[in-house]
């Protein structure tokens, strides 16, 4: 498991380490039952504080994506399909509220923008 810290980004070295393992379980890349780096050993790897890690870890455990148990460590949550599935219509209600804005921004109507939904959903909107 690869994860990549920014120095130069706004967004807290524990958000980082969250959202990239968040990245990774909703990609597939990390399945349910897989393991992953304990807080020290992570801690270690990216140069961060333990303490940062832990944060991290909280966030996911509170968020459903991973399991931890004491002596035996983390893993990613076999009850995390729900947590996913919320997380993408998070996301897709966020992309609309910015589409919804940029129409409202060019005059767009509502009629125009349904039909370039309904266009997209159908075909490749690229």
């Amino acid at each position: 498991m690869e994860i990549i810290i920014s120095n130069n980004s706004s967004k807290p070295i524990y958000e980082q380490i969250s959202s990239q393992i968040k990245a990774l379980v909703m990609s597939g890349k990390l399945q349910p039952g897989d393991p992953i780096p304990s807080m020290r050993s992570l801690a270690k790897m990216i140069h961060v504080s333990v303490i940062t890690v832990q944060r991290a870890y909280e966030d996911l455990q509170r968020d459903g994506f991973i399991e931890t148990t004491v002596g035996r460590g983390s893993f990613i949550s076999a009850h995390h399909r729900n947590v996913i599935h919320e997380e993408h219509r998070r996301k897709m209600h966020e992309h609309l509220r910015l589409a919804v804005e940029a129409a409202r921004m060019s005059g767009t109507t509502l009629d125009e923008l349904t039909r370039l939904l309904v266009m997209c959903y159908e075909e490749d909107c690229q």
